[in-house]
């Protein structure tokens, strides 16, 4: 039986050679700039249509979801917000702009026919009650067709594991970790590893994993094989291209 790790990068953007050159080397990306901006449909359609017909995207929200207007990352957003409007997007809130957002990023996702949606979340979204209250709504809400979605919570979730573990079992979600730092609460079919290096701040990308790193990463990741169905697993630092072909050689994937 094969073993069911793939494994990709974060982004095509600084590949030579764009999507195309890309998808001739790897077989999966995390798709970035959906987390800034919404592409138009066509262009989404687009990309599909350059690769292969087993090529696999997987996306991140759209930030409009997860991200308050406030964050400086809203610039790219390609929305203005009223002044009436600044409390009903991001934080998961179950509003009907946070549900329109969904609607958007929904749509490149069948687009791009991706089986994962990231959905990341800023530190500033606390393990609070009444973010947990929140993500309940909107998550029970949603329409995710047959999407898993994949969870990324930051800031001070990490020191609530059991939380975590029982919102993603409650919910259907997929905890996504940095799996150098630390393991995945969630009993999902699908584990989903998201890797931004070894430097002391946990998201400093200018990091380049040695041998060493990597096949301690290969272990990890065989072990976590054998508790999951779907291993996906991506990296986000500078030298991802380089470090991603030589961790799938290890695995032979």
């Amino acid at each position: 039986m094969a073993m069911p790790i793939k494994v990709g990068c974060c982004g095509w953007g600084f590949f030579s050679g764009g999507l195309r050159a890309y998808a001739r080397k790897f077989a999966l990306v995390e798709v970035q700039q959906t987390f800034y901006k919404l592409p138009m449909l066509k262009t989404a359609q687009r990309w599909r249509a350059e690769v292969p017909k087993d090529f696999e995207f997987t996306l991140k929200a759209w930030q409009a979801i997860t991200h308050l207007p406030t964050s400086p990352t809203w610039r790219r957003s390609g929305l203005q917000v009223t002044e009436a409007q600044r409390d009903k997007y991001g934080w998961l809130r179950p509003t009907r702009e946070n549900f329109e957002a969904w609607r958007r990023t929904k749509e490149i996702c069948d687009a791009l026919e991706a089986k994962v949606c990231v959905i990341q979340c800023p530190p500033n979204f606390k393990c609070s009650s009444e973010n947990i209250v929140n993500m309940r709504k909107f998550f029970s809400k949603i329409d995710r067709g047959k999407l898993a979605l994949a969870w990324e919570p930051r800031g001070d979730w990490r020191e609530h594991p059991d939380e975590i573990e029982r919102l993603c079992g409650e919910l259907e979600l997929v905890h996504v970790v940095d799996l150098m730092r630390r393991e995945p609460v969630s009993k999902h079919s699908i584990a989903y590893i998201r890797l931004h290096g070894l430097n002391p701040r946990e998201y400093d990308y200018n990091y380049r994993y040695s041998v060493t790193e990597l096949k301690q990463l290969a272990t990890k990741a065989k072990a976590l094989a054998e508790k999951h169905r779907e291993i996906y697993i991506m990296f986000n630092n500078y030298f991802m291209y380089d470090n991603a072909p030589q961790l799938a050689k290890m695995l032979k994937v």
